[in-house]
């Protein structure tokens, strides 16, 4: 009989802090362990995961094509689904839910847009938004870190992507948190319905922008979609993408290209609270900020898991997995293997290979806009710290707690304190990379 641990990923202690959960997993003769709670297989170790990764022919990111069960949301994502395809736009696959080579003729249209040799390019840009925003609260002594700083600010790097006024950001998150929430495992059938209302409403402001992006062209990213062309087959001619293709795109880029930088900048900022002396390590010493970027990145992961299909009976970890069987492919879990990262619990900012994790997935999935994630974490510790000291939680016995979600790790505020170090806006032109 399959082990069974005492643990729920849905429930409120286990969802806070789910780490001693994936590490019993790991302990596990067997490490893929069957969770009831998400009626898959979760796969706990770094090799596994990487085996994975290097193998789509038999686990499948076209979650919708080989499986018939409901994943993650149940009749809440039932719902949303039928709604946005009854009123707006159905789900196709595009990036995400799909493998090579269809994966790979996706991804061809939107690699430049997140290159290095393009972000390189954006420094500035991005150190200008990081100062416009502590601007704005620079002269309070407090603020809340995750509502005044973490969301706005890739929030407004990707809305200016997507053809989003800035004075419309706050819609930008709606959208993109009414894209995810139904897949979270929290939202009941009313709150499911609601947020199909909020996609649809963002399709059709983005069916707007295209249209225009059409006749005016801009230097941003939904121009570069609005004028893409797709080749579907290597001799076949080349045609524009379809409103269907479009909208998916848009969905994948906005919620990819805010929540989880959103994510991890907050995380970043946590685990700096709980351990205040780095702070002044890292003003002292900035070379640092580049390994704390992936320590935090690999110790709390922004996306716990995701998602794939087996297409044949597999084999992993010891386990026999049945064809048609939901796999989580756990990145958290991976980034602590103690196999693969000594002492692995332990956060380390001088920890050797820190950029080893894979929180940013690995293969022809590896996250496209994980350079730009970088450097808006980057960006924004190197100012934040020059310009602000004895950073500290309003409430001393702060608890940190987490949006609801079974698989996206993000807090919900985080109301701080702090003394102003220079009102001067600094830019370091720092590029990460």
């Amino acid at each position: 009989m399959a082990e069974s641990l005492d643990y729920n990923l849905l429930e409120d202690e286990t969802r806070e802090c789910p780490f001693k959960y994936f590490q019993a997993i790991r302990g596990l003769d067997t490490p893929v362990y069957f969770m009831e709670e998400l009626q898959a297989y979760y796969v706990s170790r770094y090799e596994d995961v990487r085996y994975i990764k290097k193998h789509p022919e038999i686990f499948s990111s076209d979650i919708f094509k080989y499986t018939a069960s409901a994943l993650r949301g149940g009749t809440s994502r039932s719902i949303a689904e039928q709604y946005k395809a009854d009123n707006g736009w159905a789900r196709v696959s595009t990036l995400q839910r799909t493998d090579p080579p269809v994966h790979t003729k996706y991804r061809r249209l939107i690699n430049d847009a997140f290159s290095v040799a393009r972000i390189r390019k954006m420094t500035n840009y991005v150190e200008t938004m990081v100062n416009d925003l502590i601007d704005d609260f620079i002269d309070k002594g407090s603020f809340d870190f995750m509502w005044d700083f973490s969301i706005p600010l890739p929030c407004t790097v990707i809305a200016d992507q997507l053809g989003v006024p800035r004075d419309r950001i706050w819609d930008l998150k709606k959208w993109s948190d009414a894209m995810l929430a139904p897949g979270g495992g929290f939202t009941n059938d009313e709150a499911a319905l609601q947020c199909a209302k909020d996609v649809v409403d963002a399709q059709k402001f983005f069916a707007e922008v295209l249209e225009a992006r059409r006749t005016e062209p801009k230097d941003d990213i939904i121009t570069d979609l609005a004028h893409a062309r797709l080749q579907d087959d290597p001799d076949g001619p080349e045609r524009s993408l379809d409103m269907f293709e479009l909208q998916d795109l848009l969905d994948q880029l906005l919620t990819g290209g805010n929540e989880t930088t959103t994510n991890a900048i907050g995380s970043g900022m946590m685990l700096l609270l709980e351990r205040p002396a780095l702070m002044d390590r890292m003003r002292k010493d900035p070379t640092l900020i580049r390994n704390f970027i992936e320590e935090s990145l690999r110790f709390e992961t922004p996306v716990l898991h995701l998602w794939r299909v087996t297409t044949q009976d597999a084999q992993l970890g010891g386990v026999e997995i049945p064809a048609g069987s939901n796999v989580a492919v756990g990145y958290a879990s991976a980034n602590r293997d103690e196999n693969i990262f000594e002492n692995s619990e332990e956060f380390d900012i001088e920890r050797k290979k820190a950029g080893a994790h894979l929180a940013f997935g690995s293969g022809p999935h590896h996250c496209p806009g994980a350079a730009l994630a970088r450097q808006e974490m980057y960006s924004a510790f190197t100012i934040l710290l020059h310009r602000l000291e004895n950073i500290r939680t309003v409430d001393p016995d702060e608890s940190f707690n987490h949006v609801p979600s079974s698989f996206l790790r993000g807090l919900e505020n985080l109301h701080l304190n702090f003394d102003v170090r220079s009102r001067e806006r600094y830019f370091p032109d720092a590029c990460v990379y």
